[in-house]
C-alpha cells in the first residue's frame, strides 16, 4: 500500500494562474488540503482588504495567493534544489504544505479586524493546523507529528531554517508571489521583477539559502519593486481611508453591543468577538461576504453613527485626509477636531490619525535586525550580506519612511 506522504494523483492537476501560468499539483496531500473547507474559505478573504475600493481589479483572494506561494516553493524544491546535497528531499512535502497553508488563519479585512478585536491571524493559523479541522485531519495522515512541524515552519521556529526561509525571509515565496500578483490585479507595473532569474540562482546551504552573486541585480530589482509597491499600493491613502471607516464601524458596533443597544439586525457573527470568547469554529465562520452583508443591513440602524459609517463604506463615500502628525502639530489637530464637532459629528469616530512605515531592506545588524538578511555567494564560495555588495540596497537599507495622515469627513473644508 502506498504511503500517504508520497502518494501521487493518477493524473497531475493544474490551476490556470494569471501570474505563474499554471499551478501544478501531483501530491495527494496537497490536493486533499486544497479541498478542505478551511482552505476553500480563503476564496472569501481578499488579499488586499479595502484596496479594491481604489484599484477596482484588486478583487483577488488569499486562495489565489496561497496557491501561488505553493507553486513558487514547488518550483524551488522540485527544479532548483532537487539533487543538491545541501537540500534534504525529506523536507519537500513539509515545505509545500507550509507554503500552501501559511495564510489559512487570516480573518476578513485582516488588519482592521485585528486592530479592533485583538485577534492574531498567525495564532489562528496555528489553531487551524492543530485543532479539530479538516486540514488537521489531512496533515495527521502524513504522521502524528506532521501538523506540529508545519506549524513550526509557519511560526519560524522550525529547526531547519532553510525550510523557514522559503516562506518567511526577506526574499521568500510569499513576497515573490504577492508583489507580482498584487501588481497584476491592481494594474500597476511596480511589482514586476525577474523571478525566474532569482529562482535559478537560489542555492541551499547549511542552515540558510543564498543567492549566487551573478544574480545580485535581479535581487536589487526585487527590492526596489517591493519598495515601490508599498509606497504606491499598500500605503495608498484612499485605501487607508476605507480601512479607517471599516475600523470605526467595528469599533462602533462593539461599543453599541456593550451598551445593550437593540440592533435591528443582530450581530450574531460578531458576538463572540465582542465578548472575547471566540472559538475556532466561530472565527472561521466569519468572512468578508458576511461582514459586507451586515454593513448593508446596518445602514438602516437607528444609531446615526453606525448607520452613517456603513453607508460611507458601502457607497464609497470615504474620508478625506491631510498630512498631519498630531504629536508634532497638536494645535492643528485640535482645530480639526473642533471643525468636526461644529458639524455635529463625534470626533471619536470621524477623526482618525493613521501612520504607516516600511523598511525596504533590513541589513544585517547584530542585535537589531528583525529578519534574516539576503546572502550572496561569491565566486570564491564566500558568503556576503547583500548590502555589502549592492550600492543600491545599501542606499535604501534601514531608511524607514513613516507617513502620517489624519482622516476626516469631506464635509469639512480645510
Amino acid at each position: 500500500m502506498e504511503d500517504y506522504a508520497s502518494a501521487k494523483l493518477v493524473e497531475e492537476k493544474v490551476f490556470k494562474d494569471p501570474v505563474h501560468g499554471y499551478v501544478h499539483v501531483r501530491d495527494r496531500v496537497i490536493w486533499d488540503l486544497i479541498a478542505t473547507k478551511e482552505f476553500q474559505r480563503l476564496r472569501r478573504i481578499r488579499q488586499l482588504g479595502t484596496t479594491f475600493l481604489v484599484f477596482h481589479g484588486a478583487e483577488h483572494s488569499r486562495f489565489n495567493h496561497s496557491l501561488g506561494v505553493y507553486e513558487i516553493v514547488r518550483r524551488i524544491v522540485d527544479d532548483v534544489f532537487e539533487g543538491r546535497p545541501e537540500w534534504d528531499p525529506n523536507e519537500r512535502l513539509l515545505a509545500l504544505c507550509a507554503a500552501l497553508l501559511h495564510d489559512v488563519g487570516h480573518g476578513p479585512f485582516s488588519h482592521a479586524f485585528e486592530n479592533v478585536f485583538g485577534t492574531n491571524h498567525e495564532e489562528y493559523t496555528r489553531k487551524v493546523l492543530l485543532g479539530h479541522t479538516e486540514i488537521h485531519e489531512v496533515l495527521i495522515r502524513v504522521s502524528r507529528e506532521f501538523p506540529e512541524r508545519v506549524a513550526q515552519v509557519i511560526d519560524k521556529n522550525y529547526t531547519n531554517q532553510q525550510v523557514v526561509s522559503l516562506i518567511s525571509s526577506q526574499i521568500d515565496a510569499d513576497r515573490m508571489d504577492y508583489l507580482q500578483r498584487d501588481a497584476y490585479f491592481t494594474g500597476v507595473s511596480y511589482g514586476h521583477f525577474d523571478m525566474g532569474r532569482i529562482l535559478r540562482v537560489m542555492r541551499p546551504r547549511k542552515d540558510l539559502i543564498v543567492i549566487k552573486s551573478s544574480g545580485m541585480h535581479a535581487v536589487e530589482d526585487y527590492i526596489m519593486s517591493r519598495y515601490q509597491m508599498y509606497l504606491q499600493i499598500y500605503f495608498h491613502p484612499v485605501s487607508r481611508s476605507a480601512e479607517t471607516i471599516l475600523n470605526q464601524i467595528l469599533k462602533r458596533a462593539k461599543h453599541l453591543n456593550q451598551e445593550s443597544y437593540h440592533f435591528k439586525f443582530e450581530p450574531y457573527h460578531f458576538k463572540p468577538f465582542f465578548n472575547n470568547s471566540v472559538s475556532l469554529e466561530e472565527y472561521l465562520a466569519l468572512d468578508e461576504s458576511i461582514m459586507l452583508t451586515y454593513f448593508q443591513f446596518w445602514m438602516e440602524e437607528e444609531d446615526a453613527i453606525l448607520s452613517d459609517l456603513c453607508r460611507r463604506f458601502v457607497n464609497r463615500d470615504l474620508f478625506e485626509h491631510v498630512d498631519l502628525n498630531p504629536e508634532e502639530e497638536p494645535e492643528r489637530y485640535a482645530w480639526l477636531i473642533e471643525q468636526v464637532k461644529s458639524i455635529g459629528l463625534d470626533p471619536e469616530y470621524y477623526v482618525s490619525p493613521d501612520s504607516t512605515s516600511d523598511l525596504p531592506y533590513d541589513m544585517y545588524r547584530p542585535g537589531i535586525s528583525t529578519k534574516s538578511p539576503i546572502y550572496l555567494e561569491m565566486p570564491t564560495g564566500e558568503i556576503r550580506e547583500l548590502s555589502d555588495q549592492s550600492h543600491i540596497v545599501e542606499a535604501i537599507a534601514t531608511k524607514i519612511k513613516t507617513d502620517y495622515k489624519v482622516y476626516y469627513p469631506k464635509e469639512i473644508r480645510l
